[in-house]
């Protein structure tokens, strides 16, 4: 079982630092790569690039919760939720966000 884990190319999980733009403000987020291309996944699922899915997921959970303490985290348990949703479904009920890749 570990075999699996264990032989992960370790360009998986190398961290890849992207800066963008939310609420107007230039920010950084530190992730997997792993982890941006499950958003760049997400992201193409609901027609729009890997930034403005990080964007509308950063307004949706401040307008739901008031305060991220921890963003990147978030994105992170994003995506795991986001994989393990069943796959009977179509892609476009799998996205994250229903409004209108990573670069």
């Amino acid at each position: 079982m570990c075999e699996l884990y264990v032989k992960a190319d370790p360009m998986l999980y190398e961290s890849r630092s992207r800066s963008l733009r939310i609420r107007g403000v230039v920010t950084t987020l530190r992730l997997e790569n792993q982890f941006w291309d499950i958003l760049a996944q997400i992201a193409q699922a609901d027609g729009m690039s890997t930034n403005q899915l990080i964007a509308k997921l950063y307004e949706e959970v401040m307008d739901y919760r008031g305060e991220v303490v921890n963003f990147a985290s978030f994105l992170r348990v994003s995506c795991t939720r986001y994989l393990s949703q069943p796959r009977t479904q179509a892609p476009a009920q799998l996205a994250l966000v229903r409004s209108p890749a990573w670069a």
